[in-house]
């Protein structure tokens, strides 16, 4: 008789229960696709007077993961709870330590701590899966472990935090501001507990490190990745780029240069007609260049409870194949540390910044831009109805520039004397 492969599931939220429903409705077309039962024999949670909206009945409870992570009708570990220390990080840890086959949605796990868990998991001849921790139930983990492992890859871009990309979305479809929409977006339960991780970049970030591992071969570096959030992003920025016929995304770029590897996570204009531009909601996107493939884009839902248990089903499912690969695509001994680099590629830049409505200022201005190489394409004056009338908003859009130079040029401002609070400056990305 073919024997079952047996799950520990280490969290019980929105994911773990969509695992469950799934191993319930599904079991014999699981069956049936992989040869052999899966099926759950113990769970973990805090609290388990909870509702939950699922038959938990049959399972084995156990309230520390760690001791979930041990037992011995336990063959894959199934960590879904999140956060990268504490309980997730020990409880994988001793599953691995006790030969235990790991599954984890948990990107700030594997982006922080991903090089010694690969290493101790290998060392132990157990693997560790994460389709579900990058981009919900888009299949990107596979599609570069194996569709493209014959490409040598060129670049990753992507839109990987459906939270951000509702924010924008609403603000531009329904011309609210950023304060107003990101509150709406915490009333419906979008936002992290703490927020920053969705705005601030961070959850996409983690994201695209796990990403440019297995891309270019080295070892995660989430330190390394350039991060910028989209608090700063105001509605006019979001019209006046749809004006110029753009849409503001939060976009993620990884690349390969002589340098070293380029990880950056920042708001861009991007053409409103290319795919990243028409995205909408908390879809995600991300594209896959190779040497020999071109150019592959895949598109989907981001989060959810049942887009991420199917990701998460999709890594159990190989495991009970049979399908055994390293985490990261190579074994983890062989991963070159990153040599980090900063984004040196030109491009065009939208810049908005508040200027005291005098003689000479917009030509100071002029002036910093001139003195760093930068040459105007655009420039255009916004009237503030009921604003002080000694300020006034000026959009710039330059023709390419390094990044460095616009740098350059934004700490020049500081020092014209006629600078309004802070500027920004946005990438416009010519996909």
């Amino acid at each position: 008789m073919v024997q079952p492969l047996r799950l520990g599931l280490a969290g019980l939220g929105t994911v773990g229960i969509g695992v469950v429903k799934i191993v319930q409705q599904h079991a014999d077309l699981i069956t049936a696709r992989t040869g052999r039962p899966v099926v759950i024999t113990a769970v973990s949670a805090r609290d388990r007077t909870k509702n939950r909206d699922a038959d938990l009945s049959a399972y084995a409870w156990e309230t520390d993961p760690v001791v979930l992570a041990r037992r011995d009708d336990v063959d894959v570990f199934v960590e879904v709870m999140g956060g990268h220390e504490g309980a997730a990080k020990a409880a994988t840890e001793a599953a691995i330590a006790a030969g235990k086959d790991v599954v984890t949605a948990n990107k700030a796990l594997l982006a922080h701590h991903g090089q010694a868990l690969a290493e101790a998991a290998e060392a132990a001849g157990r693997v560790i899966r994460f389709e579900a921790a990058v981009a919900g139930g888009i299949p990107v983990i596979k599609a570069l472990t194996e569709g493209l492992a014959g490409n040598r890859i060129t670049r990753v871009m992507g839109v990987m935090n459906g939270t951000c990309n509702y924010i924008l979305t609403r603000m531009q479809n329904a011309g609210l501001p950023y304060e107003t929409v990101f509150e709406e977006a915490r009333q419906l339960g979008y936002l992290e507990a703490d927020p920053n991780l969705d705005v601030g970049g961070i959850d996409a970030g983690h994201k695209l490190s796990l990403l440019a591992s297995i891309a270019f071969g080295t070892r995660v570096a989430f330190d390394a990745v350039e991060l910028e959030g989209i608090g700063n992003v105001s509605i006019e920025d979001i019209e006046l780029a749809d004006d110029m016929g753009y849409h503001i995304k939060l976009l993620g770029v990884a690349q390969m240069s002589g340098r070293g590897l380029e990880q950056r996570m920042t708001p861009c204009l991007v053409p409103a007609e290319s795919p990243f531009g028409q995205l909408q909601g908390g879809t995600n996107m991300v594209m896959l260049e190779g040497d020999s493939v071109g150019q592959i884009v895949l598109r989907g839902p981001g989060a959810g409870e049942g887009p991420t248990a199917s990701a998460v089903m999709s890594d159990v499912i190989d495991i009970a194949r049979g399908l055994r690969l390293p985490t990261f695509g190579r074994p983890a001994a062989t991963l070159v540390p990153a040599v980090p680099a900063k984004a040196a590629t030109p491009a065009p830049y939208y810049l908005r910044m508040t200027l005291l409505d005098k003689p000479g200022a917009l030509a100071k201005i002029a002036t910093c831009l001139g003195e760093a190489g930068i040459s105007i394409d655009q420039m255009r004056q916004i009237n503030q109805p009921g604003e002080d009338d000694d300020d006034a908003i000026v959009i710039f859009v330059t023709h390419k520039a390094a990044p460095a130079d616009v740098a350059h040029a934004l700490a020049s401002f500081q020092q014209t004397g006629v600078l309004v609070g802070q500027p920004v400056a946005i990438r416009i990305e010519e996909l």
